[in-house]
């Protein structure tokens, strides 16, 4: 059995730094299943795909040509789709809100699970996501779920988005997190919730360094 490490949990939890690092620590694949899920929205969103046309998103899913270059040095994951690094795109508020969108649709998530399994390879893999413990990978050994209070979670998107020379205020940028978790938390398919076997942790007042270390001693329990 190939070992997999989930770590589920909203936006603005630190999943995407605390996988990388620990990935990194343990020389395991890596997986940011949101990043499949933005890069199919930037895929359909060039293409002029509607978000009613299930036929085309389905299509489109099929033949996604989408590939990750993990940079060990630096704890980023690059991203490619059709050849193209997309990485900063990917990050985008307008990516992201469009994601979220397509992930409510069941059949492309069926269609996508797939895609997801197939990183699942020696020596192990970290799975970054909101349904990795609960749906992708529910034989996991080893499951994590990050949350954090929603003020936390849109100063920590604020900053990201300074850092990225966007503008925004607090206020707004809480309103995107309280959206995006009841989107997450209320669709059919997949809803965001912590797996009952799941360890979790409260990144509220905690360093990355301190997540780490509590996800690292899970792992070599």
């Amino acid at each position: 059995m190939i070992p997999v490490l989930t770590i589920d949990g909203p936006s603005g939890v630190g999943k995407g730094t605390v996988a990388n690092i620990v990935a990194a620590e343990l020389k395991w694949h890596i997986l940011d299943s949101g990043a499949i899920y933005r890069a199919f929205a930037i895929a359909a969103s060039k293409r002029d795909i509607q978000i009613d046309n299930t036929e085309q998103l389905l299509e489109l899913a099929s033949n996604l040509d989408l590939r990750f270059a993990p940079d060990s040095a630096n704890n980023i994951l690059g991203v490619y789709l059709d050849n193209q690094d997309v990485s900063s795109e990917l990050r985008t508020e307008k990516t992201a809100e469009l994601a979220s969108k397509f992930a409510m649709i069941g059949p492309l998530r069926e269609s996508l699970l797939k895609r997801q399994q197939d990183f699942r390879k020696l020596p192990g893999l970290v799975a970054d996501g909101r349904d990795m413990g609960t749906v992708v990978f529910k034989d996991a050994p080893y499951k994590v779920f990050l949350t954090a209070n929603v003020e936390e979670r849109a100063k920590r998107r604020l900053k990201q988005l300074h850092l990225r020379g966007i503008t925004g205020n607090i206020s707004h940028t809480l309103e995107d997190v309280r959206k995006r978790d009841e989107r997450d938390a209320s669709r059919k398919h997949s809803p965001l919730k912590p797996s009952k076997d799941a360890l979790i942790i409260d990144t509220s007042d905690l360093t990355v360094d301190e997540v780490v270390t509590k996800v690292m001693a899970l792992v070599k329990v």
